[in-house]
């Protein structure tokens, strides 16, 4: 599907004519200092005709309200918003700033989010098509500075934004990143905005929309660059956060799984993410059990290891196209050889751990990502 949706974005011209929908911008920030200036500054910059910017403080208590109003004003075409309110998380900032909003689009950024240039030119022009409500951005890790933090780089190419591109030939895409989403903020208004009940706004808003119909589609130009953990206990708790999140968006639109009024698009990307958040880590982490103490007990160490080399095979069959179709860098493939035996294995740990604890009702907190400024 992947493939294919590659292949039809390139034969499809895409002409983006006056007039110009106005997109406004979106920036929730909680205690996002280091990163804020930067942030709004890379914003500013874009290469559209017709947006504006709007921060809103979430009870920041270090000086991200400072300065964000520092840089507050017209700056050029592009006039910066900040509003502030009590803290009362991302989906309630996310709500205050499409509320003082008066774009026909809404785009949604995270607090570190520097967007490419062309990101709102390439995102827009889909909006051409009166059938398409949101687009899904893609995410690019921006701190690759060790082996971890390359190796998420490897995983959002090859194992995000390859299903995302594949969901969009149906137009059915399932998560509309946080770090870079956009919508008409009509359908947003329609299906009541944002919601807090859940870890994965996100997901949830995107959901909301494929349950009243609407159609997602995802565009590869539309680059938001974002750090990553750096070490392991940051990232098994952002991993734990997510699967938490997606399964408490996923309870509450259950009935997406059954409901074919909808059509079979929507059908199949809510059953891909069954496979996806609960059935492939039980699989995958139960399956190496399994193999270690088949290998042990009964002498078939050879074998293992060809199975190993096989799915490894394909891990870099799979990293030599995504890379090729998002034009990264090379040095991802070789990150291939460790990210089946190493990466994958204790993602999907974390993300059974988070299913079972979600199962149980276990309590959790937001486990916010400290930024380095990187």
């Amino acid at each position: 599907m992947s493939f294919f949706q590659h292949n039809r974005n390139r034969v499809i011209e895409f002409k983006l004519e006056p007039p110009f929908l106005k997109a406004s911008i979106l920036v929730p920030a909680y205690n996002e200092g280091v990163v804020i200036e930067r942030s709004i500054r890379s914003l500013v910059e874009l290469d559209y005709p017709n947006f504006e910017i709007i921060v809103i403080d979430d009870g920041s208590t270090d000086d991200t309200l400072e300065i964000a109003l520092r840089l507050e004003g017209k700056h050029g075409n592009v006039q910066v918003k900040v509003v502030t309110q009590a803290n009362g998380g991302k989906s309630a900032a996310l709500n205050h700033g499409a509320r003082v909003s008066d774009g026909d689009v809404v785009v949604c950024v995270d607090g570190d989010s520097r967007l490419h240039p062309l990101t709102l030119l390439m995102a827009m022009r889909h909006f051409e098509n009166p059938e398409i409500t949101g687009i899904a951005g893609n995410v690019k890790i921006v701190n690759r500075r060790n082996m971890l933090t390359r190796l998420q780089s490897l995983e959002y190419i090859e194992g995000l934004n390859l299903v995302r591109r594949g969901q969009a030939l149906l137009r059915a895409v399932n998560i509309v990143p946080g770090p870079i989403g956009i919508f008409r903020r009509e359908a947003v208004i329609d299906v009541g905005g944002w919601s807090s009940d859940t870890f994965a706004e996100d997901c949830d808003l995107t959901l909301k929309l494929l349950s009243k119909n609407y159609k997602i589609d995802y565009e590869p130009d539309a680059i938001s660059y974002t750090e990553a953990p750096e070490s392991l206990l940051p990232l098994l708790k952002q991993r734990y956060r997510w699967t938490r999140g997606i399964l408490q968006a996923m309870r509450k639109h259950k009935a997406l799984l059954i409901d074919a009024s909808r059509g079979f698009r929507v059908l199949i990307t809510m059953w891909q993410m069954i496979m996806e958040s609960i059935l492939w880590p039980l699989m995958n982490v139960m399956a190496n059990v399994l193999f270690l103490v088949v290998g042990i007990l009964f002498g078939m160490s050879p074998l293992l290891v060809l199975w190993w080399v096989q799915l490894t095979i394909l891990d870099m069959i799979a990293a030599m196209y995504t890379v090729s179709i998002e034009r990264e860098e090379l040095y991802h493939v070789p990150y291939a050889l460790l990210y089946r035996v190493f990466f994958v294995q204790i993602v999907d740990v974390a993300k059974l751990a988070a299913t079972i604890e979600e199962m149980m009702g276990i309590k959790m907190g937001w486990g916010k990502l400290e930024r380095t400024g990187s």
